[in-house]
């Protein structure tokens, strides 16, 4: 089977309709996954207000009901804050921004499908056994790898044919440097509230346990500063920044036009260096100089720029978000319903104030 055949069977609108129908149960299971592993496999080693990989002593007070009530609570707020996020926002029937389930419902879908499907049978312009097995078999459901490979290799050539082909098994949208900016704006708001979600859920569990301080609200801020930086924005900047200077490229006839392939090449290559390499520094910039004075933290001048939050396996686990934002940008459309699962992790280790490399214990 051909990686064309597979891309057009994945990208096709029935497929992404049902996985976005299928984004909050998997949003829900991954919550309920996570707040199991928190509350009954790392209790044993972790420290109120911290998690993943912490090697931070368990305080001998902390409670085991406690802790599992404050891990419901941030995880409910970055799971249901991602889940807003994807749906969008609308407030007196204005639309804030929209979200990554604008696609039309599954049979809506199947219906404008079946409706050309028989526009184009009737019209009678090809007499191919096999092409109008698979275009039958088609009606009312999605397209098999059979249907797409049998349609793309026996559909004629001529305009109407190509023009019904892009009707019912889109291209992947070629967008131009300005709607990739618009497109980063949105995904990178989309990014913000699942990680603003967790912040708040995280500091409104401490105050209904009454663990609250200065210092975990400090870290719960911070990690969430370090999640939207290194793990979402920059990566979606450096991506717009990429596939901008080459487009530019194009039009000064130093390269040649990208095909979605290669522009997923010129996106990650953004992403490496503006999110992976200088996110973390910024990030960790921005806690110490700005976060940590509004706490009456102060740090000494010869401290390391990672004495707090160094970047981890987990942290470039997370980047695979970047592949779906890459994928997005490159006009695929069948990464959507992933983000905001992986928007979800950062949301939770930001509202458990992650700092994995602390000196105060």
């Amino acid at each position: 089977m051909k990686i064309q055949t597979i891309a057009k069977y994945i990208d096709q609108p029935a497929v992404i309709s049902k996985l976005h129908s299928l984004m909050p149960a998997v949003l829900t299971v991954t919550g309920v996954g996570v707040w199991g592993y928190e509350t009954f496999h790392n209790r044993h080693h972790s420290h109120p207000g911290e998690s993943l990989n912490s090697t931070l002593p368990r305080h001998k007070h902390h409670s085991k009901t406690q802790q599992a009530f404050k891990n419901a609570i941030t995880i409910a707020s970055a799971a249901g804050s991602a889940y807003i996020g994807a749906k969008g926002l609308k407030i007196g029937g204005k639309t804030l921004f929209k979200g990554l389930i604008d696609s039309p419902k599954l049979q809506e879908v199947l219906q404008n499908q079946t409706k050309a499907i028989d526009k184009f049978l009737s019209a009678r312009t090809t007499d191919d056994k096999m092409l109008i097995s698979a275009l039958e078999n088609s009606k009312n459901r999605h397209f098999t790898l059979k249907a797409i490979e049998t349609i793309k290799t026996c559909l004629p050539k001529d305009k109407i044919s190509q023009k019904f082909l892009s009707e019912i098994l889109p291209k992947p949208e070629n967008l131009n440097s300005k709607e990739i900016f618009q497109e980063i704006k949105r995904l990178s708001l989309i990014g913000l509230i699942p990680v603003a979600g967790g912040v708040a859920g995280g500091i409104g569990a401490d105050i209904l346990t009454g663990t609250q301080s200065r210092k975990k609200t400090a870290n719960k801020i911070k990690e969430g500063v370090y999640q939207y930086l290194a793990n979402i924005f920059l990566c979606n900047v450096g991506a717009g920044a990429a596939l901008f200077t080459c487009e530019q490229m194009v039009k000064a006839k130093l390269i040649n036009p990208l095909t979605p392939l290669k522009k997923l090449g010129v996106i990650f290559a953004g992403i490496t260096a503006t999110g992976i390499v200088g996110g973390s520094i910024i990030a960790n910039y921005i806690s110490k100089k700005c976060v940590d004075p509004l706490f009456g933290k102060k740090h000494c001048k010869n401290e390391g720029i990672y004495s707090e939050r160094k970047p981890e396996p987990l942290d470039i686990a997370l980047h695979a978000d970047d592949i779906a934002t890459a994928g997005i940008l490159s006009g695929f459309k069948w990464i959507e319903p992933a983000l905001p699962v992986m928007y979800f992790i950062s949301g939770y280790r930001a509202g458990i104030g992650y700092r994995n490399n602390s000196k105060d214990k």
